[in-house]
């Protein structure tokens, strides 16, 4: 029964969301339809586009780089590869704006070199534009491409590679005729997540000027009131996202290749000199240094330059209230997915298996839209107590929209999924004979998980509360929608200053942020090349 009453919580959002479908709003419906509409789904759509090709070139050619060939440095790039992950795109377009802007350094140095006068002299991209936030998320979304491809690669046969070569392919006929099609399944998976990152983003787009559905739905919400039309285009929002998920599924489900060699059996590599080492050196540096290395160094610059300004009071606060924020919601996240993985073990029924999929179902959906489903349901839960609240207590305010639990509520839906899948791995680890044992010895089910379980997965356990705990500290979408009168976080606090165009007030909370991303981010590095080096043992 708690499964079942999770799931329903988790997805009372999402269902408000897709109910307002059926709401009888045709003439604003229309007018956003004749106005806006089109221009969210043309920019959405070729905001998707971009992504695509750039993180698929990205990701998947510096993982058979890393997988296949040996070259200075391959061993850091590795686990290097995967470090842009812990920078949000809006703390880079931030970044990136004040480098080259017109009074930034890049600009700034040109003119002096060349003489220039005036931007009508010479010519110069601009980042704030959809180009730049194309590039901008591809840079910090390749990973999810990176990564998934890369234990493909690396769990491919070498028998097929070799009988690739044996036939008179070389390196390149043998990526694209064996290596690409046998890892298609991962590549697209991890696609559909960078997909779903980027239609979820809304500090990039916002603050570049592209107008897309996450920025039309605060618009629409917070600019116009108008909520019943914001909810509708939260609802088409979500269509997209389950166009993605069906995809994904139909791309896997299409796929059926197997490996009759150790997934971790030694590969046989290519060797690359002169050139070619250096240019697959400086592929793989690349991303990481326009992704973390650059925007990092420009952020402790200005942290460092006008630290007065950045660090002043409000930091403090501002960082324990993320803090509390991330501490409390990767707690609750850790314990509701020991109950959902722990109840499955114990009674693993049709019902409770959809139960636990439905709890998990809230990370392939926008911030946005979970924080307007919470909103509209909250809202009609104050409506329905408030009698109660006025006649016992004399309250006559909201009880819980715009509050630090519905803040909370909003992440736990949006990242439990994150916390289950870890737990979920590590429970499965263990073995039902140790279980048989404890209640041999007469122990219960709960004093089993207590005292077997959760020491056994302690592992497990501390990479959940690490992933979520970042990932609250990153949320900005839902934050800025739900967020409490009079509580700001970092996350916030950024987006107010670099939307007043004040930048280096920004630096060190945008800091900060990169930093505890960082932390899990190397931890799953250093994971993998563990499981890694152990198995070719």
């Amino acid at each position: 029964m708690g499964i079942i009453s999770i799931a329903l919580l988790i997805a009372t959002p999402i269902v408000v969301v897709l109910s307002s479908i059926f709401t009888n709003q045709s003439e604003t419906w229309e007018h956003l339809a004749a106005t806006v509409l089109p221009q969210y789904i043309t920019n959405s759509l070729l905001l998707m586009l971009g992504v695509s090709v750039g993180v698929l070139i990205i990701g998947v050619g510096t993982a058979w780089l890393v997988t296949m060939c040996h070259f200075p440095g391959v061993r850091i790039f590795e686990w290097a590869l995967l470090l842009p992950l812990a920078a949000p795109a809006y703390l880079l377009a931030y970044a990136y704006t004040d480098f080259l802007d017109y009074f930034g350094p890049v600009q700034t140095l040109l003119r002096d070199l060349f003489g220039w006068q005036s931007a009508s002299d010479y010519w110069f991209p601009n980042i704030r534009s959809l180009w730049g936030a194309i590039t901008l998320l591809s840079l910090v979304l390749y990973p999810y491409v990176y990564l998934l491809t890369r234990v493909t690669f690396l769990e491919q046969s070498i028998c097929t590679q070799e009988a690739s070569r044996s036939l008179g392919c070389n390196p390149w006929q043998s990526f694209f005729k064996v290596a690409l099609p046998l890892a298609r399944p991962a590549i697209t998976a991890g696609l559909a997540l960078a997909l779903m990152e980027t239609l979820n983003d809304f500090g990039t787009v916002q603050y570049f000027g592209v107008p897309t559905f996450t920025t039309g739905i605060y618009r629409t919400w917070f600019g116009g009131g108008e909520r019943p039309a914001a909810t509708q285009l939260a609802a088409v929002l979500m269509m997209f996202i389950l166009v993605l998920i069906l995809l994904e599924r139909w791309s896997r489900r299409q796929a059926r290749y197997y490996q009759s060699s150790s997934p971790f059996q030694r590969l046989s590599t290519y060797t690359l000199q002169g050139g070619r080492a250096v240019l697959a050196w400086w592929s793989c540096f690349s991303p990481i240094s326009l992704g973390l290395l650059i925007p990092g160094s420009l952020l402790i610059q200005m942290t460092l330059d006008n630290a007065d300004e950045t660090l002043d009071q409000q930091f403090l606060p501002l960082a324990l209230n993320s803090l509390l924020l991330a501490v409390l919601t990767a707690g609750v996240a850790v314990v509701l997915s020991l109950v959902l993985v722990y109840g499955l073990r114990l009674r693993g029924t049709p019902i409770m298996h959809l139960g636990v999929r439905v709890s998990a179902m809230g990370y392939a959906i926008p911030g946005s839209v979970i924080a307007v489903g919470i909103l509209i349901a909250l809202g009609l839960v104050d409506r329905a107590i408030a009698p109660l609240m006025q006649a016992w207590f004399h309250y006559s305010g909201s009880l819980l929209q715009g509050t630090i639990t519905a803040l909370i509520f909003a992440y736990l839906v949006r990242f439990l999924a994150v916390s289950l899948g870890s737990v979920e791995s590590g429970l499965a680890k263990i073995r039902p004979s140790l279980d048989d044992a404890a209640y041999s010895l007469g122990h219960t089910a709960r004093s089993t998980l207590l005292k077997v379980h959760a020491p056994l997965m302690g592992g497990s356990l501390l990479t959940a509360l690490m992933l979520v705990f970042v990932d609250v500290m990153k949320e900005l979408p839902a934050t800025i929608v739900i967020q409490p009168p009079n509580f700001d976080t970092l996350a916030v606090r950024v987006y107010r200053y670099a939307s007043d165009e004040r930048l280096t007030e920004a630096a060190a909370p945008a800091l900060t942020i990169i930093l505890v991303g960082l932390l899990p981010v190397i931890f799953l590095s250093w994971q993998i090349a563990q499981s890694r080096s152990r198995a070719a043992d």
